[in-house]
């Protein structure tokens, strides 16, 4: 959530990151911003001037009475009930205010880090490099979704049977290159000293609000109406909420965690070649990296997290390359994010495998989630995830890359982890 003290002290430049998003005119919105801000400060002050004195004549009303002046203090008492009915018509007045200026900040995404580039949509988005050497296939090589009824390892229809379009079903080697994949990345994580954890895959709706799911991708989510409980569209969201309303301390730093959970999202309106196989799904299981960083540091932080998703990317032996996302294509909450894709030689087509985004003070705002300088000033702390790795697409180009008319070998890194270095017929 954006701060209003720094729209007013940088009012260009948030009217500029907006635009940089597509808002055609922030002017007016940040204006109503600041507007419903200074309501809320003249009624505040209006508010806590009449407390102050109805303190006072509460204090003077025992007096008289001590002193035997009851007649003066009937008249104070009647003055103090009247004030206490003025207090509490603006006590109200100023709840609404206040819900106003939230709902309006709510609306308002993050503002774009200045290398951010405007934009109109994906298409836009900033190559930053590219490695690896696209495979070389056998004339019949197929897609994943192809591949992977030849070899039995997932099924789509008992998925649909069961649940619904989106849930497949993982067997045999299918099911172990999953398990095998999830326990790479997180070793791989904690080699990098990422402290492990395990969280719920429920949220509450405050929890979505304090990271930005809510109110923005509602339509997205999963939603128990009868507990008004939300299934996590990412590990991040209970990750990061471990800090909410939290005042941290220099010596906490640095906080790094990660964590696998299944992940849910209902992608409505996703269609077409995109969505076929486990190119989209509606449960997937996905590896997250997320930091809390001092501002000074998290622009560090979030180099070392693109790093750590590139090497974990070069290991599996795929080309890879990274984008650094236009305005247009930005997530709600993301100041600067960059996308990890690697190629799949089967669809021939670039697949998104991880996104690592610098949220800066955004969810920290949110979240209320600060630390104390070793000077004793309270300030935001910044967050920061990234997907180490999301599982179905990479499985999909490992089976893709790798096949041969013999079977498909898998990686060896993975190796030890599978028990199996082929899968064949």
């Amino acid at each position: 959530m954006l701060l209003v003290r720094e729209i007013k002290e940088n009012f260009g430049r948030y009217v500029l990151g907006l635009r940089k998003r597509g808002f055609l005119d922030p002017d007016e919105q940040l204006r109503h911003v600041i507007e419903l801000d200074e309501q809320r400060k003249g009624v505040q002050g209006t508010l806590d001037d009449i407390l102050s004195r109805s303190n006072q004549l509460s204090k003077k009303i025992g007096v008289l009475m001590q002193s035997g002046y009851k007649a003066e203090a009937q008249k104070i008492k009647l003055e103090t009930a009247e004030i206490k009915e003025r207090g509490k018509v603006l006590s109200e007045q100023l709840q609404d205010i206040e819900k106003a200026l939230k709902e309006k900040l709510y609306e308002l995404p993050n503002i774009p880090n200045e290398k951010v580039v405007a934009g109109q949509s994906e298409e836009d988005n900033e190559l930053v490099f590219q490695k690896g050497d696209f495979p070389q296939l056998e004339i019949d090589h197929q897609p994943h979704w192809e591949l992977i009824k030849d070899y039995g390892l997932v099924d789509f229809n008992i998925g649909n049977k069961i649940t619904g379009a989106g849930f497949p079903f993982y067997k045999a080697q299918g099911a172990r290159l999953v398990r095998g994949l999830v326990n790479y990345f997180l070793d791989k994580g904690i080699a990098a000293n990422y402290q492990e954890v395990q969280p719920p895959i429920l949220v509450n709706e405050v929890s979505g609000l304090a990271t930005g799911q809510l109110p923005d991708k509602e339509g997205q989510m999963y939603h128990l109406s009868d507990t008004n409980l939300y299934l996590i569209p990412t590990s991040e969201v209970p990750l990061t909420n471990i800090y909410r309303d939290t005042l941290l301390v220099e010596a906490d730093f640095p906080i790094k965690m990660i964590g696998y959970t299944p992940c849910f999202r209902r992608e409505a309106g996703s269609w077409g070649a995109d969505v076929r196989g486990l190119n989209r799904l509606h449960q997937f299981d996905k590896v997250e990296v997320v930091q809390i960083a001092k501002p000074e540091n998290s622009y560090a932080v979030l180099e070392e997290m693109k790093l750590h998703v590139e090497d974990l990317i070069a290991s599996l032996e795929l080309p890879f390359r990274m984008l650094r996302l236009c305005g247009k294509d930005l997530g709600f909450t993301a100041a600067i994010t960059y996308d990890f894709e690697v190629y799949s030689g089967g669809q021939q087509k670039w697949l998104e495998v991880s996104s690592v985004s610098n949220f800066e003070n955004y969810q920290a705002n949110r979240l209320k989630l600060r630390y104390k300088t070793n000077g004793g000033e309270k300030q935001l702390a910044h967050t920061l995830n990234g997907s180490a790795l999301a599982v179905p697409r990479i499985l999909a180009s490992i089976l893709e890359n790798n096949q041969t008319s013999k079977g498909i070998k898998m990686p060896a890194v993975l190796q030890p982890y599978l028990g199996f270095d082929f899968i064949e017929k």
